[in-house]
């Protein structure tokens, strides 16, 4: 990568960052506070708004499995990034800032490597405007605030993108144990298994057998995050599955069981949308938030079977459909973050848009992520 390149991508995070800071700025000053689910309390979210705003909803699991370990109702979340934020927080003080503390500046750093990395990715296969128009389409994405939160969208992405670059460059040891970090991160991690064992088998027939076969060996690290998990849980709880029986306390739009993708949308038309109270902003724009993603990505997901690598379209299908399968589309709008090979997608049609289109669509995404990030830093749900 050259200097200028790395010059313009990181000039790019940081102006896109200062954007984020002054739509919380604004938000402080016009949106109502709303009190639950807020890591800091009340008055620390009053008196520092800038700070714990980026930790709400499950930055609260987060920070306190880093904190006290996991309890009751928190198999959901995944060990990697709270045992990251406790190695770097416990430096500064067993304290709920220095975790806080600790999830942001890990966040960051994850997602200034995640650029870089999506970067190098889309280069292996497009120019750099397409590269440059794929990553504006993900810091503007309407949720792409998740990635500097406590969260672990950036380190997923972060992990995601690198793996398959090493992948892609037939590093598969670094490839696969970056999977298997992968997997320890979020249960959809599992989605880069198949994918990285499709570019392998690919790798091996173009190159005429060239590829050592024996690398085939390193792939398996990439499940050993989440099977490590899974005796965890087996040990403390007696269930290697209690990350997904856990799923329904977190309302009753989910459930343990499986419900497929047709079911969801069902039950959003005919169901949801005609329950909304049109009174109540904050739910009809999180609701309609998450079924539009939901249309457009399953389209996109569509069109990346026939455009895309085929081991890109495997790690998308999978990573679209395993969070659906809980029978709703909560929280679709941060899922579909780490689904990159959309994000490069987008960007080569936007490539070749003529400019009032592009101009729309930088507006409308824009728009919407004033808007969702004002609500999420003012406590109220979003994804």
């Amino acid at each position: 990568m050259k200097t200028s390149e790395l010059k313009v991508l990181l000039t790019t995070f940081m102006v896109w960052r200062a954007m984020l800071f002054f739509i919380l700025f604004v938000a402080v000053l016009f949106v109502p506070f709303r009190t639950p689910f807020l890591s800091g309390g009340i008055l620390n979210h009053l008196a520092n708004p800038q700070f714990w705003s980026w930790s709400n909803f499950d930055g609260v699991h987060y920070v306190s499995i880093a904190l006290k370990g996991y309890r009751q109702y928190q198999y959901f979340f995944f060990p990697l990034y709270p045992i990251l934020i406790n190695f770097v927080g416990s430096m500064f003080g067993e304290t709920r800032a220095a975790m806080v503390g600790a999830g942001l500046f890990i966040s960051h750093l994850s997602f200034i490597f995640a650029v870089l990395g999506f970067y190098k990715l889309t280069l292996l296969d497009h120019s750099r405007k397409t590269a440059f128009y794929s990553i504006g389409l993900l810091m503007l994405f309407p949720t792409s605030f998740y990635f500097v939160s406590v969260y672990t969208e950036s380190l997923f992405l972060a992990l995601a993108v690198w793996s398959f670059y090493f992948a892609r460059k037939e590093k598969w040891f670094t490839a696969s144990l970056l999977a298997g970090l992968l997997t320890a991160t979020r249960v959809v991690g599992v989605a880069i298994i198949p994918a990285l064992l499709i570019e392998f088998l690919f790798s091996y027939r173009t190159k005429k057998r060239k590829t050592n076969v024996e690398s085939l060996y390193y792939l398996l690290l990439a499940p050993i995050g989440i099977l490590c998990y899974m005796l965890f849980l087996r040990v403390i709880t007696g269930d290697f599955l209690e990350f997904f029986h856990n799923v329904g306390i977190y309302g009753d739009h989910r459930t343990a069981g499986i419900v497929f993708l047709p079911q969801v949308f069902y039950r959003y038309i005919f169901k949801i949308l005609p329950a909304l109270s049109w009174n109540y902003f904050p739910v009809v724009f999180t609701t309609l938030l998450e079924l539009v993603t939901a249309l457009a990505f399953v389209a996109m997901a569509v069109v990346s079977a026939l455009k895309m690598k085929f081991s890109y379209a495997i790690y998308t299908i999978l990573g679209l459909l395993i969070p659906t399968f809980s029978g709703s589309f909560s929280s679709i709008p941060r899922y579909v973050l780490i689904l990159f090979p959309l994000f490069i997608l987008a960007g080569t049609y936007l490539e070749k848009a003529p400019a009032f289109i592009r101009v729309f669509i930088v507006t409308i995404l824009t728009v919407t992520l004033i808007v969702a990030l004002s609500l999420f830093a003012r406590g109220y749900w979003v994804s």
